[in-house]
């Protein structure tokens, strides 16, 4: 029988993963949280939103007879990697993460590690300074208590409320980015301070290889926690998971 898994996506190792599956003639179906209006096309089916928490979940798994799940999500989408493991448990359904390792501070890199959003929200709690704050669309809000900075945020798709804050710019791209690019980014707008979440991955380094160059602070948002399940680096140890589990559901 063929796998028929479902890959929970929205970061690039999830593309690569279904380039992989589509040119391996595997079967399958990606879905994305519906964070961003418009995804990265895939060359496997997809599905838009979310499950309705791990009831849903559990209830898709069962009606669309799937066979495995690939966890291909945000290193910081903690809540649907702990349903993923719940759902999965109960429909005893096999369930691996394609993960990234995180980023590590090297020679030169000025980091404060900070353990959530709300300890970067206080670690802006000092004089203006002019910020590029790489937080994601949804929690530019909580950023509120620190309205004296200037803030440039880098998002994919435009805010859909009034932001905040009383002096900002947007930039509207989608990665992946070049160190070259972002060192004119930041020059261009006289950056001295950078917020980023540590999600690990090629695709959005840049901005810290620029700020290392410019010799820029760095306020570094440490991972949320993630439930036990068995894991992987590459898309070919998926296949290889896939090809292999047979009844040992991914153990």
């Amino acid at each position: 029988m063929n796998p028929n898994p479902l890959v929970l996506g929205g970061t690039t190792e999830a593309t690569a993963l279904c380039l992989a599956l589509s040119e391996a003639g595997l079967r399958g179906t990606i879905s994305f949280a519906g964070r961003v209006s418009r995804p990265v096309r895939q060359p496997l089916p997809q599905r838009v939103g979310g499950f309705g928490g791990v009831e849903g979940l559990l209830r898709y798994l069962k009606d669309h007879h799937i066979s495995h799940v690939i966890d291909a999500t945000h290193p910081f989408a903690a809540e649907m990697s702990a349903n993923a493991v719940l759902a999965c448990a109960e429909a005893d359904v096999p369930l691996i993460a394609l993960s990234r390792a995180p980023w590590c501070a090297g020679p030169g890199d000025k980091w404060t590690h900070v353990p959530d959003i709300a300890g970067a929200v206080a670690a802006l709690d000092r004089p203006a300074s002019r910020v590029m704050l790489a937080v994601g669309r949804m929690h530019l809000a909580e950023f509120a208590p620190n309205l004296q900075h200037f803030y440039l945020l880098r998002l994919i798709d435009a805010p859909d409320a009034a932001l905040p804050f009383p002096s900002c710019q947007i930039v509207q791209d989608r990665g992946p980015f070049t160190t070259s690019g972002d060192l004119a980014l930041m020059q261009a707008h006289r950056i001295e301070l950078v917020v980023s979440k540590n999600s690990g991955g090629a695709g959005a380094f840049a901005k810290l290889a620029a700020a290392r160059q410019l010799g820029l602070p760095v306020i570094m948002i440490d991972r949320p926690a993630q439930p036990a399940r068995r894991a992987a680096q590459t898309p070919r140890e998926v296949l290889d998971w896939l090809n292999h589990s047979g009844t040992a559901r991914g153990v």
